[in-house]
């Protein structure tokens, strides 16, 4: 998450984003138009900063008709702005979030153009009522005038990049970063006194960011949908940094908190541990994410990959209680497999499997213990619930994520082998209960690759615990296996898949070993002790 998105370098480039080089090239404009024109010599040559030698040459009947018609104009140009702007923002709100509207009119910017038009109006309006009863010296109208006609340039010339700036400040990816920095900076603002209150902001921040997700998936804004989803992670990450520095106070379950939508119904023991553990805003963000999958899920099923490859970073990131960060993002990714297959969404499950299987490799090699066990044990539990509801294709994927994952502690020389080797053999149990054999056909292969792979290792007890596990199998059906693993050169899968991979592919090294593996299966299944 080092590397800015791409969408948000577009927007920040977009010349709608720079309204400030947009003024400063009419300015400078004006001064060249006015320059050939040689009205900027006259201008200077009256010495207008000079009111009492300026008088001689002003017409006050001229310079009053003149404000006038600059006042109706500029009442006229104030109620077109203000218009376009009530629209513009009216639309943006009704189209992703309300949270807009507030933004917009908390905005500095918003409120001095909009001051300076409106302050125009006034002056000119009284200068011109001032300049009727005028008897004497001119030089307070022309003050007048003066001004009046320096504030109309700076409104006219505000006009067009404040105008700019409107739709810059309503994209919806300058919005989702406003939100996001809004919610950062109530964080790092949470002091003794205030931190409840700022807590409130926090999780309103977050659901808007959720709900701008939502509203853009259901308008098939895909990158939209993508830049909130990314601004929930990075929000976390920066969190990250500055937990360690935040007061006690702001770590309390709250009644802010504590009715939150998310945590309302909530037993008392599992908030006594959120307490314990102090990651109320991990859990917020993590539900808003399994919210946004159930919503994703199979519609957009790019942004529910999304959510699953930014949780995973969150257990490789860390934080201030790594363990407990890693319990929540394992009980997150089991909640979105349980989510997507209740969806009948064999896609998502398949790809939030890789990731999780993915996790967990990255864990061993960090020589974390007991953790990647139980994400092998999960990943087979979701496995045989897949397969219940008639999926069985993620029964198979799931043998093979724990097939590789089995390997990788292997190549670690983790103690984890054992224990997640029993989990790849306790994969057929159900199938074999329910009399359906042909769903263990995929099981089989992933068993017996992974046998060949022991074999390689000279991992001999391994490979007979596989073995076993075989005796019982129809010596036909594990042929055809064999022959399709010795004939399948593929290693990619031939269509357009979110893993690429081929699980019928057996590398040639690991081919050879094919024929003493089935030689130790045959001698076992007539009754041989194995060698």
């Amino acid at each position: 998450m080092n590397a800015e998105p791409a969408y948000r370098i577009a927007a920040r480039n977009h010349p709608m984003a720079q309204p400030g080089r947009v003024a400063a090239g009419l300015v400078l404009s004006i001064v060249v138009l006015l320059s050939l024109t040689g009205l900027l010599d006259t201008l200077l040559h009256l010495q207008l900063w000079h009111p009492e030698s300026a008088a001689d040459h002003l017409d006050l009947s001229v310079a009053v008709d003149t404000l006038g018609n600059l006042t109706e104009t500029l009442v006229a140009v104030l109620a077109v702005a203000v218009t376009v702007v009530a629209i513009v923002v009216e639309l943006a709100a009704n189209r992703y979030s309300h949270e807009i509207t507030r933004l917009f009119l908390r905005e500095p910017v918003n409120i001095v153009v909009l001051s300076l038009m409106v302050l125009t109006t006034v002056v000119a309006m009284w200068t011109v009522v001032a300049a009727a009863y005028t008897t004497g010296s001119e030089a307070a109208p022309l003050r007048g005038f003066i001004l009046s006609l320096a504030l109309a340039t700076l409104s006219v010339l505000a006009l067009l990049p404040y105008m700019l700036f409107v739709f810059a400040f309503l994209s919806p990816l300058n919005i989702i970063r406003r939100i996001q920095r809004d919610t950062m900076r109530q964080i790092g603002k949470a002091g003794k006194r205030d931190a409840l209150r700022r807590q409130r902001r926090v999780l309103e921040g977050v659901d808007l960011l959720q709900d701008v997700a939502r509203s853009a998936m259901l308008q098939g804004d895909r990158v939209i949908a993508l830049a909130a989803v990314d601004a929930l992670a990075e929000l976390l990450a920066d969190y990250a940094r500055v937990r360690s520095g935040l007061p006690q106070a702001w770590f309390t379950i709250s009644d802010a908190v504590r009715g939150d939508p998310d945590f309302l119904a909530l037993a008392p023991e599992y908030l006594e541990e959120m307490q314990a553990r102090q990651d109320w805003l991990e859990q917020k963000v993590l539900r808003r994410y399994l919210t946004l999958i159930g919503q994703a899920s199979p519609g957009s099923r790019d942004v529910a990959y999304l959510i699953g490859i930014n949780t995973a970073r969150l257990a490789e990131a860390g934080g201030a209680d790594t363990d407990g960060l890693r319990v929540l993002v394992l009980r997150a990714f089991n909640s979105y497999l349980r989510t997507t297959i209740g969806n009948r969404d064999q896609r998502t499950a398949y790809y939030l499997m890789h990731l999780y299987r993915k996790l967990a490799s990255q864990l061993l090699h960090a020589g974390i213990a007991d953790t990647p066990a139980e994400i092998a044990r999960h990943i087979g539990e979701y496995g045989v619930l897949a397969h219940k509801a008639g999926m069985s294709f993620l029964l198979e994927t799931a043998a093979y994520d724990l097939a590789d994952l089995i390997e990788a502690a292997a190549l670690t020389e983790s103690g984890e082998v054992r224990d997640l080797l029993s989990v790849l053999l306790s994969l057929d149990e159900e199938v074999r209960q329910e009399n359906q054999e042909e769903s263990l056909f995929g099981v089989r292969r992933a068993q017996l690759r992974l046998a060949t792979f022991f074999l390689e290792r000279n991992m001999q007890v391994e490979a007979e615990r596989i073995v076993l596990d075989l005796r019982q199998e129809r010596l036909e059906r594990l042929m055809r296996l064999r022959t399709a693993l010795e004939t399948d050169d593929r290693a990619q899968f031939w269509e357009m898949t979110d893993r690429g991979l081929n699980f019928a592919y057996l590398a040639p090294s690991r081919r050879r070993f094919l024929a003493p593996l089935f030689g130790m299966i045959q001698r076992q299944q007539v009754g041989d002790p194995v060698d």
